[in-house]
Parts: structure tokens; sequence; C-alpha cells
């Protein structure tokens, strides 16, 4: 492991050390890495391993081998080679998944195809190597971090997946650190919460800030940053596209196309693992209009509505809106999309707490699932005040909402197709 070193003037102690590390590595490490590994490290598990080890090894490798061992089991959803890798828990938290990190090396991929091949990439950031696994299989990765110890694991995760000769690992500040002319493409993953793990709203706050990228852009202008999905779209820079991915229903991520990685549209909405995308040049051209609930109601992925794509599914379906503001759409017919869950609709009416009371009394319900979109009610509260007393297998999906204009609750008997997670 080389490293060039630049100290960062607000660089946190991590709980475990580069020699702690070594030790993991080594034969020792990896005899007791795998014993306990093969026992699940639950909540009433934890102290007792915890004590087994502290009998056994010094506390700072006791301490390494179970945090390991812990991390290596949440990150299974992550990645597909999690038993083989490591974590810090903050570095494992912002770190992409597999899934997400090999979608966006496709872009990369490209380039490098375009230019013959030999791509070289600056992951600036690169924390443990959760993108520079993927990118490490298009091209040459320069993995840049300020910490040495995500540095060192960067380089191990990145060999677990077999790309290790390709990742050159520069320890350095980037707030110091001249913008590297010998590479072709940037990767820009700054850091989106604070020493204690608060979210960051804003772009201005990120950790290195966009501004400073801005500068590496005018020596690498092809660039893709990652970004919070729930950026405000105020902050959205002129001349990037942006990206917002899902996985499994889920929004996951943003990201900032820049240069010729752009495709020419300014909004995208992916959804993985299908890869199925809804770009501006879906929207139409006409307003789509509003109606009352119709047999179906239809609950766009997150990722489209972030994108503000809702009028291109509406346009694709096709579909209405219920209103101008709220994002569910409703049609007569079912029509399976990736792109949003559809719920066969049992009944609407304008929102009574006492009427909707009884309406799932009179039918024995005893279980509801609630969703709300631009209702200032809180589920939990009215779920209590429904007083269910039915029998427990007798469900509806609850709906709270405005149709055109007004306070409403759409009642659904089932949701048809629902989706099953993949990792």
């Amino acid at each position: 492991f080389t490293q060039r070193t630049v100290t960062h003037p607000t660089a946190s102690i991590s709980l475990m050390t580069l020699d702690d590390f070594a030790f993991l590595l080594s034969p020792d490490g990896q005899q007791w890495l795998a014993d306990v590994g093969k026992t699940a490290v639950t909540p009433q598990t934890h102290l007792q391993i915890a004590t087994w080890l502290r009998q056994k090894l010094p506390p700072n490798q006791a301490q390494a081998v179970l945090e390991t061992v812990v991390l290596r089991q949440q990150a299974t959803i992550k990645f597909s080679r999690a038993a083989q890798m490591y974590f810090t828990r903050p570095a494992l938290e912002q770190a992409s998944g597999k899934m997400i990190a090999q979608h966006r090396a496709r872009r990369f991929q490209l380039l490098s195809s375009q230019q013959g091949g030999n791509l070289r990439i600056a992951d600036l950031g690169c924390g443990i190597g959760g993108d520079a696994l993927a990118l490490a299989a298009e091209a040459e990765v320069t993995g840049v971090e300020w910490e040495p110890l995500r540095l060192a694991m960067a380089q191990e995760n990145v060999r677990v997946y077999g790309h290790g000769e390709r990742f050159h690992p520069l320890q350095a500040d980037l707030y110091s650190l001249t913008p590297l002319r010998e590479v072709d493409a940037l990767f820009f993953d700054p850091a989106r919460r604070d020493a204690q793990g608060r979210r960051f709203f804003s772009m201005a706050q990120y950790r290195p800030p966009l501004s400073l990228i801005d500068q590496w852009r005018a020596v690498v202008p092809e660039t893709a940053v990652k970004i919070s999905p729930g950026v405000d779209y105020a902050e959205l820079p002129d001349g990037a596209e942006v990206e917002f991915v899902s996985v499994n229903g889920e929004v996951k991520e943003g990201v900032l196309w820049y240069g010729r990685f752009r495709s020419g549209d300014q909004r995208r909405a992916t959804l993985l693992p299908g890869g199925d995308s809804l770009t501006t040049a879906d929207l139409p051209q006409e307003t789509i209009d509003c109606t009352p609930p119709k047999a179906y109601l239809y609950e766009p992925d997150g990722a489209v509505i972030r994108a503000h794509l809702v009028a291109a599914l509406a346009a694709k379906l096709p579909a209405n809106q219920i209103d101008a503001s709220i994002a569910y759409l409703t049609a007569d017919e079912a029509i399976q999309t990736p792109f949003a869950r559809c719920f066969a609709v049992e009944a609407h009416f304008p929102f009574q707490l006492k009427k909707l009371r009884h309406y799932l009394r009179e039918r024995r319900v005893g279980n509801v699932t609630i969703k709300k979109r631009g209702s200032p009610i809180e589920p939990d509260m009215l779920r209590r005040q429904l007083r269910l007393s039915g029998t427990k297998n007798s469900h509806r999906f609850i709906f709270l909402t405005h149709v055109l204009g007004e306070p409403f609750v759409i009642i659904s008997t089932e949701e048809l197709w629902a989706r099953k997670n993949e990792v």
C-alpha cells in the first residue's frame, strides 16, 4: 500500500487503526473473522461474543473482528461479496451499493469505448471503494481519500472484486490537491453528513462543496457527482443532467452528469435492478387532465417523482392525475409498469373520520396500510382513531390525499403485481 499523505484539518479518529486492519488481513485475523462469521451476531448474542473475543484477543483486535463481522452482515444488502469486504460504519452508510455503482459505471464504460479504451478515472472521496470496485472493472482508477484506513479498505475491497491491479490509492486532501490533469474522467462523492451523522440538506454544505469540483471540471470536463436524492431543485446547476436512481422501489441516490457523460436529457429517473428509465424526452406537450379516481390508482416510483416526470408516466400509461399537485395517477385499466405500483380502487370519498371508520367496520377490516401524499394527517394517529375491530386477514390500503383540490380518502383492496426485492 503506497500513499501520498496530506493531512486533512478536520480528520476524525477512527475506532479501528491501520494496525488493527493489518491484523485483520493477517492469517490469524482471517481465521478469527472466519470463525466469528459463522454465527449471526444479533442483539441477543453480541455481548456474549464480545466478551469471549476479549478473553482471546487484545481489546482493539477483538473490537476490530466483531465490528467487521457485524458490518459484513449489514452490507449484504449492498454488496454481493460483503462477506470478504471491509468497512467502517459511517463509510458503509455512505457507500453506494454494487448495483448502483455498476449502473453508473456503464457511462464510464461507454466513454472508454468512444476513446478507444485506456480510460483513466479519478474517484474523488473514494471511501471504502463502493464505486471504485465497479469503475475499476472498466478503467484504471486513482482513488483519492484523506482517511488512510478507508483508503486501505478500498484497495482491499477492489481486490475482492478482482480489479486490484487497476486501483491506485492516493491519500490526499481534496481541498488542497491540484486537479489531476492525467485523468480522463472524474467521479466525485462528497460527504453528505456531518461528524455526528446528521444529513446535509443543501449541496452548499457538502464536504468538499460542489464549488471545489467546478475547479476540477475546468481541467476534466467528463465528471459525475453523487448527490442526495432529496436535493433542492433550485440548487441544481445549469449544464448538468440529473439522474435519480431507485432500487426495488426505494430512491437511493441522485447523480449529476457533466460533459460527454450527458445523454442529452435534462432529467432522468432510473429504476434498478431492471434499468428502466423515463426522461424529459418522454414528457407530453399537452397538460395531463385531472379527474376523480377511476378503477385503478397508480403510485409512481419515487425516482419518477423526484425527477418531476409524473406527467411523462401519465402519458405513457395512459392515465390522469387526481390533482395537479399530487403524484398519484388513475386509470380505468390496470397496466403493468415498472414505473409505478398499481392498486385496485374499492371506494373514494371526501375525508371524514366517522365515515371512514364506519366503512371499515362495516366490512370487518382489521388491518390497514396507510399511505399519504398531500395530507397533514399522521398515519399512526389515524390508525389509533380508526379503532379497528375486524379480522387481521381483512386488509385495505388507505390513501390520504387530495382530489381536485379537496381532502380525500381512497380505499384499495389489493396491490396488483406486487414487486419482489432483488439485491
